[in-house]
């Protein structure tokens, strides 16, 4: 095996770990030995061990002379868990090659200068773009101080997300539903407004055969604390958690506050009102640990991010299907004056599930749109 098949696998773990981590980057490591894979891991939990330290738990006394492969440069700071850097050069690795450095001030370079420092040979930059996509959440809150957004909607050819009835089930066909699933494991919150809790009481949890099993944090943006305390998104989690976040306003009702937090949620303020402030509520999601969020909100919720420019990735699917006029559009927020001016998608990929086309891609928001 080369240098990328090992890089390869060790993205793969990484990967699994999508939507476990918090703020912290699913980092993904592999140690070789002589041809052979004698230790794999993954950062699984912040606050836990990282990846490199379970991968050399698990060569033991292989880890001497062995080549390890990790997705991001090995941390060279105290956090919550010792140095990996230092577990590196204490079991003697012959050489680390890493796919991507660290943009974390904290470690930024240093973890790799710290290797080099004490005679390890290290390559960096081996399949560098595909751990920069795996990590493009960390990267993100690292720079901006907020979780990376990416805006999941489903509609139909002519753009409605339900009909004018307002039933919605179902506009995309079981295959699309199943990768929205998926998804749903990559993230560690889905946020929704209250709006889709009222019509639809979407349980937000994430199903399928995805690892490891751990539903997201609910997040409702909720101004005047509507949302019912039978809610299926108050249901309780089976780790523990609060069962959900709500993001209101200081001036949402008192009493509601009440039987919320009696309820076990995290009620947050975020703004005086009438509305909440968006961009200071996830802001508050990124110091509760919440690194990146899946956004199934509704027409309303996400216009009013795309209009304030928050969305940084999305996936949109467009079934083909036809209901007219009437119906909520999957964007409700003020026309543009011109084309010129339109949101446009960079870096996009198309993909089609049975029929259903998915749109997925980054928006270029011009300055009539922010």
């Amino acid at each position: 095996m080369e240098d990328e098949d090992y890089m390869r696998l060790a993205l793969t773990l990484g990967k699994a770990a999508l939507g476990q981590t918090g703020t912290n980057p699913s980092v993904g490591c592999v140690v070789a030995k002589h041809g052979r894979i004698v230790g794999m891991g993954a950062h699984l939990r912040q606050g836990e061990a990282h990846a490199e330290v379970h991968a050399l738990d698990m060569a033991g006394a292989e880890a001497a002379g062995s080549t390890v492969y990790v997705t991001l440069e090995p941390c060279s700071h105290h956090g919550r868990t010792p140095p990996c850097a230092d577990r590196l050069v204490r079991e003697g690795v012959k050489r680390v090659v890493v796919a991507t450095q660290d943009p974390n001030p904290q470690v930024a370079g240093r973890g790799i200068a710290r290797l080099r420092e004490h005679g390890i040979e290290v390559t960096v930059g081996v399949l560098g773009e595909e751990a920069a996509s795996l990590h493009e959440a960390f990267f993100h809150a690292i720079r901006i101080g907020r979780p990376f957004v990416a805006a999941k909607t489903a509609m139909t050819l002519d753009g409605r997300i339900a009909a004018k009835t307002g039933d919605s089930k179902w506009i995309t066909n079981a295959a699309s539903r199943a990768f929205v699933h998926e998804l749903r494991h990559r993230y560690p919150a889905i946020l929704v407004g209250v709006g889709t809790v009222l019509a639809d009481d979407p349980s937000l949890t994430a199903r399928g055969d995805a690892a490891p099993k751990r539903d997201p944090m609910r997040a409702i943006v909720d101004s005047r604390l509507r949302t019912p305390l039978h809610a299926a998104a108050l249901s309780p989690r089976a780790d523990g958690e609060p069962p959900a976040i709500v993001l209101t306003t200081a001036t949402a009702d008192a009493a509601a506050r009440s039987a919320l937090e009696a309820h076990g949620a995290v009620v947050v303020d975020c703004g005086p009102g009438p509305r909440v402030d968006l961009e200071l509520a996830l802001r508050e999601l990124y110091r509760l640990g919440i690194g990146a969020v899946l956004v199934e909100g509704g027409g309303a919720v996400t216009g009013a991010l795309l209009a304030a420019g928050l969305v940084d990735k999305t996936y949109a699917f467009v079934a083909p299907k036809i209901v007219g006029a009437g119906g909520p559009s999957g964007f409700e927020f003020p026309s543009v004056d011109r084309m010129a001016d339109a949101i446009r998608l960079d870096r996009l990929k198309v993909r089609t599930f049975d029929g259903d086309v998915l749109f997925e891609g980054y928006p270029v928001y011009s300055k009539e749109t922010r």
